[in-house]
């Protein structure tokens, strides 16, 4: 079967380069999903769509005693292209800013390499679930859409890896336990009468009260939640008014709310509103907060990872797998884990001795050895899996 990933791997690369330069935001994913249709089918793989954008797939034993599943997201970002390679993004704003189209080309890879041994699957026992999901960057994300489609149904276990570029290509970064943080998105609305900048005390001055807000709810949540927990409130839109002599009658924030523990998550019910309008209201302005909830952490399953630990020792080497620590990242996979357990797996993109990538910026330039080490380990652990 590694074989077979391995004589996938230059039509991988060709693959991944193509939804590299045609990137697709989230539930916009048409063109993604139907190159991947086109290409399961392709290999007599069964494709069933998703309602919107995103597909799911098997191959294995039609009654298995035992299924795996292998996750990829599909969505960009709306982030300029700024890498400067011949496969940049052609879609102005738009880029694969988080290797999602890594994921794909890995998941693709593991697909035709285990479709390639299906007999043997069937003799154990076993189907493998390929799950394409979309909308991973948004809030809520597309991992709903798989859950209400009944893709995690008769699923035992779930996989899934990520690019990491702060680790290098041929090792995978593994941990038990919580791998990400929760993430919700926080939009705070300001209302006032508006008014002439040289009459601030005759009307509410709201871009103030914006500012305070902007410096005041992140520190306020920090003395109300345990220090422990890693609570993390960042802004990253913030408008109000369009003249230097006008205060406006509106302003806006919009930014995420991370915590690493996830009872502290559970309980902020109510409370990034109620301390909005408190920081609000000596400026007699209004504040309306939408607290979208996002994702719970990803809590790796102890027994996945060990599964994980195993397949990179035996397709990449003993050395490849190696220790990771939870980050302030958030990921909807971590809903595919209220179905059955599971685990994530940081893939090293990095070129050895190479330039260190922060995921999010237009910049990021991935290692495509890694698409071959995260093909040839998924495949692996499916196999494992039974």
């Amino acid at each position: 079967m590694l074989a077979e990933v391995d004589r996938l791997v230059p039509q991988l690369v060709l693959w991944r380069r193509d939804l590299h330069a045609n990137p697709e935001i989230a539930r916009t994913e048409t063109r993604t999903t139907a190159f991947l249709t086109d290409t399961l089918r392709a290999h007599d793989i069964a494709v069933t769509d998703l309602p919107h954008t995103g597909l799911v797939a098997e191959v294995g034993a039609p009654d298995p005693q035992h299924r795996v599943a292998l996750r990829a997201d599909l969505d960009a970002l709306p982030v300029p292209d700024r890498s400067e390679l011949p496969y940049a993004s052609t879609v102005p704003g738009i880029c694969h800013a988080c290797g999602h189209d890594v994921h794909t080309a890995v998941v693709l890879g593991a697909a035709l390499a285990l479709k390639a041994i299906e007999p043997a699957l069937i003799e154990r026992g076993l189907a493998v679930r390929f799950l394409f999901q979309p909308a991973e960057e948004v809030m809520p994300g597309g991992a709903h859409d798989l859950v209400d489609a009944g893709a995690m149904q008769g699923v035992d276990r779930v996989l899934a890896v990520h690019c990491d570029p702060s680790i290098d290509v041929g090792t995978v970064g593994l941990a038990d336990g919580p791998i990400t943080a929760a993430c919700d998105a926080i939009d705070v609305t300001l209302t006032g009468p508006g008014g002439h900048t040289s009459r601030p005390h005759l009307t509410a001055d709201l871009t103030f009260a914006l500012a305070k807000l902007l410096t005041d709810l992140p520190a306020a949540l920090s003395r109300r939640l345990d220090p422990r927990a890693g609570v993390a409130l960042v802004w990253g839109q913030v408008d109000a008014g369009n003249a230097a002599n006008v205060i406006p009658a509106t302003g806006h924030a919009l930014g995420t709310l991370r915590i690493l523990d996830v009872e502290e998550w559970r309980r902020l019910d109510g409370l990034v509103e109620r301390l909005a309008q408190e920081i609000a209201a000596p400026y007699q302005v209004s504040a309306r907060v939408q607290h979208i909830r996002g994702v719970p952490p990803v809590v790796n399953d102890p027994s996945a990872v060990a599964l994980l630990r195993r397949a990179c020792s035996a397709a990449l080497g003993d050395d490849a797998a190696v220790p990771t620590r939870q980050s302030l990242g958030g990921e909807d996979f971590a809903w595919l884990l209220e179905s059955c357990s599971g685990a994530m797996a940081r893939l090293g993109t990095r070129t050895p001795g190479g330039h260190t990538y922060e995921l999010h910026q237009g910049d990021l330039v991935i290692d495509e050895a890694a698409i071959a080490a995260g093909a040839r380990m998924l495949a692996v652990a499916a196999l494992l899996s039974s």
